[in-house]
């Protein structure tokens, strides 16, 4: 990946993670609490990764297949849940979102754990 798709990427990311990790945190009363649900089931109460990444990818326009592989790209390396099957354009952005929700998930709760640290 070229390095100004890999910063954009992070920046992207960084931003997906500010603004999940204060949804959560807010919605779970206290950042104990979120990271608790966040461990245990990301899609739990309070925390619902799944509905964050699609509003996500559609805010940033990735649900397209082009937009799925930028993700796809950036996230190389990550390894994705077993998937049915289907056409690619189906396939490919819900890879996506799997991937992006699972390195979402590692990065919330690492921004977490720093906050619960320093206060």
């Amino acid at each position: 990946m070229e390095l100004h798709l890999r910063q954009q990427f992070e920046l992207m990311l960084s931003e997906a993670t500010g603004n999940f990790v204060e949804r959560i945190v807010h919605r779970c009363g206290g950042e104990d609490e979120a990271l608790r649900r966040l461990q245990e089931d990301p899609n739990s109460d309070g925390v619902w990764i799944e509905e964050f990444v699609n509003a996500f990818f559609e805010e940033h326009l990735l649900t397209s297949v082009g937009g799925a592989c930028f993700v796809l790209e950036a996230l190389e390396r990550r390894s994705v849940p077993a998937d049915a099957g289907g056409p690619v354009a189906e396939v490919v952005p819900r890879l996506a979102r799997a991937a992006f929700a699972d390195v979402l998930a590692v990065q919330a709760a690492q921004l977490i754990q720093r906050t619960l640290v320093y206060r």
